[in-house]
Formats: structure tokens, C-alpha cells, sequence
């Protein structure tokens, strides 16, 4: 193509322009579409390698179904970018993930072409079997859905659950699993990947079979009622033949593959041949996470989401770290995880997935039999944490603040009804940036401080982060749950010698005269900012870092109660049922006459952009809460 020539993906806006391409020309748009997305995550980061890898795959749907009248449910959605550059978003990708642009992940409310919403992995299944059986409901005898998943994706519950009852259900769904032997920053854990590894199937038995079941149909020996006891003799015969089991049509689900995920010609031939099969079936594709960009197949988990990137060279461009440089939360977790461990022989690390995300790599690097990557599947790691409890261990259970809302139950019902000695670590809680709504930690203070038995904290600093580690790992604490936030510390002086901190205390870190604000966590770090800039207004503001939401400090509620009219709290979650909600039910049940205002999130579902960015629109950040103290002086 000469720098003249228009790009074919210039001509294309909605689906409907790209089927207006010949087959002949679809090589050509996928090279196009797969430098777009470089050219643009080059300057405007974010999730490139599971994107890169399903380009043809992409394509070739677009061009075979009807979207939107045909459905596609994309797990998680970190490989939806081509899927959105095609379907109307091209010219505003450049928006993608910005504050006011377009969302990251696939939404609904954004574009009908988006079919469920994708943040949180594995419930693709579930969700186009739904509409699956809702389309026979409906009499839309040609509508077609169909469910994209990764093979990391399938090992989480939810998936095993959809993938059962799509088995047994009426429904005409069909999977494509995009293997490509990666989840988000290492391979995926667990048998189903060891065996969509060893897993082949003949194409030329595919063809045999399903020429053999049209001839039966014709002649009027086989019903629809006796296809299932046909495919289940195929399968026997097939697992004699091959000496192997294929546990999707163990489960009389249709498997073809695998195939290559990156041959345009044969995924549009596949697709038009089995679009119309009847039944739930899985088409198995092997692809390349990364496919296209060198650097990007060759380091497939620092290519999940680089960040800035020098497309022509492949270097990253890696923020400066200087001896000035606070650390990172999630790096005082994963040291001081390997210093518990070489204090305690009973401490032992727990990730669904995410080890380097949570910095549990490092211990996992020093002590690998001491750290257990689960897969993803927060239920099983919270369950199999208070399993390793109960035998006495100190599990520290890692898991980000939005994905812990997928293992409510196990909390209350494998760990805190036993009561259980064990630390679950919620990383990335609070607002989380540009990954938005589905993955802000904004509900686990309301969500959790109902529970009974549990302990719930929440560091100002990285050091008494450091310190709050090591009270819950000592025994008899019982359930001990620990939030922090996404990005750097304030302090430098960190890595010292551990001290236990009394549970349950706050601590006055200024007095004052005007108004006491009471802060949980790493915003009151903004708080001692908004109060230093009031002091030069001569408007006197006491702080104090409450530490624990649960249980909370009375004794040092009652002391504020009795010296302010004026309290405000702050917290990094929703304002609904959080840390305010629990000091205005003590002032109430107490009978404490206080005038308390609250600053948290509001009601709603935060859209994304920078933290610093939310933060400022919803009144958090240090402006915002000095404005809110000068508002309450001017008023009395």
C-alpha cells in the first residue's frame, strides 16, 4: 500500500462497511487494525497484548454475523479494542480510557454494538446463554450469540457454571475460546489448562460427523431428541480411537478445534459452517497474545498493559525511580510479605492471578512452595485460604478490591463465621483511574462491615501498612482484613522494624479549634494538606486518623463528640453505608448532639479517568475538602 493509497480501515465505520470488503481484502485490514491499536496505545496506554491477539479473530466475526441483531459477549474485555475501532469508536479511540472518552471495556450504555458489560472475567458464558435462550424465547428463530473467552478466563467458576448449564439448556450458543496460554501476567493455573495444552481434535472426523448426522437427518433415522444420544456414542467412539477425553463434549457440548486464530481465511469458513449448527458448541482457537508487535509476543505479561511505549523500538517508557521516590502500596505489601515469611514459617501467600499486580511475585520469587496462584477465581482463593487457616497456617490472601465482591460469601461464610486467623490484603482500593467502574474498589467498607468476627483497617501510610501486616499475622486476631490503595506511598522511611499496633485505636495526629475531620486511610494524607492550607486562613482543623472502620474507636469518638460540634469524615469508598454511615449510627445510638457532614462517593457508578481527576470532581482531594471545611466556617 503506498503512503497515497487510503487505508481500508479508513473506509470503515459499522460492520456494515467492512462486509462490503472481499475476502481477498481482509489480510490487509487486519495489518491495518492491529498498527492502529499500536499507533495509539504507543501515546495512550492501555491493555495491548490481548487486543493485538485477536485481530483476525475479530474480523472474521464481524464479517461472517449481523451484529448488532447477532450478539457478542467478550469476556473481560481487554481484547475488545478491534471490536470497538470497528464499530463506530475509530475516530474517538483516542479518547479511550480518558476522562469523558470512551470506556475501556465493552459497555452497553455506550454502544448497542457492545452486547454485556466485560470488566471482571468468566462471566461471558453465563451471560450469552442468557441471551441465547432468551432469542428461542423470543421466536428470533436467526439470531445468533456468541461468547468469547479466554483459556485463563475458564478457570474461574463462573465459567464451569455457564459452561454445565449451557449442556443441558435448549440454546444454540456458541464459545470461542481464545487460547492463548496467558493470563494477565503469567499462564494460566490449573488442569483445564494443562489440558486445553494436550487437547487436538481431527478435522477431517469434524467433517465426517457432521456429514454423517445431515444423512441421517435426511433420511428420517435421527430426530433432534436423539442427537444428544448420538454426539455422546460419537464421543465414546472418538475417546477410543484417540485415547482422549474432550470434557466439552463430555458435557455434550460441540467442540471443533483447535484451530489458528490468526488465519483469517479458515476462522471466516469455520464460522460460516458451524453458525448455524444447532446446540451449544465450542470453537477452540490457538492465538498469540501480542500477535504482530515483537516485543510484545516475546514479553507477553509486561505487555498486558505497558503504559507509554516507543512503537518503533518496542522500549517502554518506564517511569523515572529515584532515591526520592515513595514506594508503591502494593510494593510494602509484597516485601513485607517476604519478611513475615522468614519470621513466621506459617505465613503463606495466596493470589487469584494477579502475583505481580499484588507484588506477590516477590515471595513468590524467594519462597515459590510458600505462594499459591489460584487462577482466576476469587471464591476458591478465599475458601482455600480459610482451609490452609484451619490447619493452623497464616494465609495472606491478596485479591483487588473490585474482584473480592466476587467472594462475598466465602468471607462471611468459610472465614468469619469460623472465625478464622487469617489476613485478606485488598489491593487497588478506592478509586483505581482509568480502568473505571468495574474496577474502583468503592464498595468493600459498606459491603464488609456488617460482617461479625471481622477485623477491617485501613493505612494512612505504607508504614503502618507494614505494621497492620504484622498485628494480623500474629494469632488470635481472628479474620483481619487490610485495604489499600492503587500507586505510591508519601513516606520514604519505611522498611523497618515491625511493631504491633493496638487494634481498634485511632490516633490525633493535630489538634485544632474549628472543626475535626476524621479521615480512614491513604486520603488523609490530602486532609493534612486541606488543614495545612486552613491553619494559613487562620481556620483551626483537628485531624484524626481513625485506622479502623471496624471496630471502630469509641472511646476516641466519644473525646471528639465532646469537643466539636463540627465533624467531618473522609473516606475513599461509597459514602452509602461506608465509614461515615458507621460514626453518624455511633453519634445516634449514643445520643451525641454533632453536626457530621460526610465526603466520600456518591451513589453512582464512577466513570473512568486519572485518580487525581475523580478525586478533584467528587470533592476528595485536598481542594476539595478545604472547600468543604471553609463552606461549614462560613456557615456557623
Amino acid at each position: 500500500m503506498s503512503e497515497t493509497s487510503e487505508r481500508l480501515l479508513d473506509k470503515i465505520e459499522y460492520p456494515s462497511d467492512l462486509k462490503r470488503l472481499s475476502e481477498e481484502q481482509l489480510p490487509q485490514l487486519c495489518k491495518e487494525l492491529r498498527q492502529f491499536i499500536i499507533d495509539e496505545l504507543a501515546n495512550n496506554p492501555g491493555h495491548l497484548g490481548a487486543s493485538l491477539g485477536v485481530i483476525e479473530l475479530t474480523v472474521a466475526l464481524h464479517y461472517v454475523f449481523d451484529m448488532p441483531k447477532d450478539q457478542i459477549v467478550w469476556d473481560v474485555g481487554h481484547q475488545a479494542y478491534g471490536h470497538k475501532i470497528l464499530t463506530g469508536r475509530r475516530t474517538i479511540f483516542h479518547t479511550n480510557r480518558k476522562l469523558g472518552g470512551i470506556c475501556g471495556f465493552p459497555n452497553p450504555h455506550e454502544s448497542e454494538y457492545d452486547s454485556f458489560v466485560a470488566g471482571h472475567a468468566s462471566n461471558s458464558i453465563s451471560a450469552a446463554l442468557g441471551m441465547s435462550i432468551a432469542a428461542k424465547i423470543k421466536g428470533e428463530k436467526d439470531a445468533h450469540v456468541v461468547a468469547v473467552i479466554g483459556d485463563a478466563a475458564m478457570s474461574g467458576g463462573l465459567a464451569f457454571e455457564g459452561l454445565n448449564n449451557a449442556s443441558c439448556s435448549s440454546n444454540d450458543l456458541l464459545i470461542i475460546l481464545n487460547d492463548n496460554h496467558m493470563a494477565i501476567d503469567t499462564p494460566p493455573v490449573g488442569g483445564m489448562s494443562e489440558y486445553l495444552v494436550k487437547l487436538t481434535t481431527s478435522k477431517a472426523y469434524n467433517k465426517w460427523r457432521h456429514r454423517f448426522s445431515l444423512l441421517l437427518m435426511k433420511l428420517g433415522l435421527l430426530k433432534n431428541e436423539g442427537k444428544g444420544r448420538l454426539i455422546r456414542f460419537n464421543n465414546s467412539l472418538k475417546a477410543v480411537i484417540t485415547n482422549q477425553q474432550n470434557i466439552f463434549e463430555g458435557l455434550n457440548v460441540r467442540y471443533f478445534g483447535p484451530a489458528d486464530g490468526h488465519d483469517i481465511f479458515s476462522l471466516i469458513k469455520i464460522l460460516r459452517e458451524i453458525k448455524n449448527y444447532k446446540g451449544p458448541k465450542v470453537l477452540h482457537l490457538k492465538t498469540v497474545k501480542g500477535k504482530g508487535f515483537k516485543p510484545a509476543e516475546e514479553c507477553a505479561a509486561e505487555w498486558h498493559a505497558p503504559g507509554k511505549f516507543n512503537k518503533e523500538t518496542g522500549e517502554r517508557v518506564v517511569p523515572v525511580i529515584t532515591k526520592d521516590t515513595p514506594p508503591l502500596f502494593q510494593d510494602v505489601f509484597g516485601h513485607t510479605l517476604v519478611d513475615l515469611a522468614k519470621m513466621n514459617d506459617k505465613v503463606v501467600g495466596i493470589t487469584p492471578a494477579m502475583p505481580s499486580g499484588c507484588s506477590m511475585s516477590f515471595l513468590m520469587h524467594e519462597m515459590p512452595e510458600r505462594v499459591f496462584d489460584v487462577g482466576i477465581a476469587e471464591g476458591h482463593a478465599v475458601t482455600f485460604s480459610a482451609g490452609l487457616a484451619k490447619q493452623g497456617l497464616m494465609p495472606f490472601c491478596n485479591i483487588y478490591s473490585s474482584f473480592m465482591q466476587r467472594a462475598y460469601d466465602n468471607v462471611i461464610h468459610d472465614v468469619a463465621l469460623q472465625n478464622l486467623d487469617m489476613v485478606i490484603c485488598l489491593d487497588r482500593a478506592g478509586l483505581v483511574g482509568s480502568d473505571g467502574a468495574t474496577h474502583h474498589g468503592a464498595f468493600d467498607l459498606a459491603a464488609f462491615r456488617c460482617v461479625p468476627n471481622l477485623t477491617i483497617a485501613s493505612p494512612m501510610s505504607v508504614v503502618e501498612l507494614r505494621n497492620l501486616m504484622y498485628t494480623a499475622s500474629l494469632p488470635g486476631h481472628g479474620p483481619f482484613m487490610i485495604r489499600y490503595p492503587r500507586g505510591k506511598g508519601v513516606l520514604m522511611d519505611w522498611h523497618h522494624d515491625m511493631v504491633e499496633m493496638q487494634v481498634g485505636k485511632g490516633v490525633c495526629l493535630k489538634e485544632g479549634k474549628d472543626v475535626a475531620l476524621l479521615t480512614l486511610g491513604p486520603l488523609g494524607n490530602q486532609a493534612v494538606i486541606a488543614a495545612r492550607q486552613l491553619e494559613e486562613e487562620e481556620i483551626s482543623v483537628a485531624h484524626y486518623n481513625m485506622l479502623f472502620l471496624k471496630p471502630l474507636d469509641e472511646d476516641l469518638l466519644r473525646e471528639i463528640a465532646s469537643k466539636y460540634k463540627t465533624i467531618i469524615t473522609l473516606e475513599d469508598g461509597v459514602i452509602k453505608g461506608g465509614f461515615g454511615s458507621a460514626v453518624l449510627e455511633f453519634l445516634s445510638d449514643n445520643q451525641l448532639n454533632v453536626e457530621l457532614h460526610r465526603i466520600g462517593l456518591p451513589d453512582e457508578f464512577v466513570a473512568h479517568g486519572t485518580q487525581e481527576e475523580l478525586y478533584h470532581i467528587y470533592g476528595m482531594d485536598a481542594e476539595g475538602i478545604a472547600n468543604k471545611v471553609r463552606s461549614l466556617c462560613l456557615k456557623a
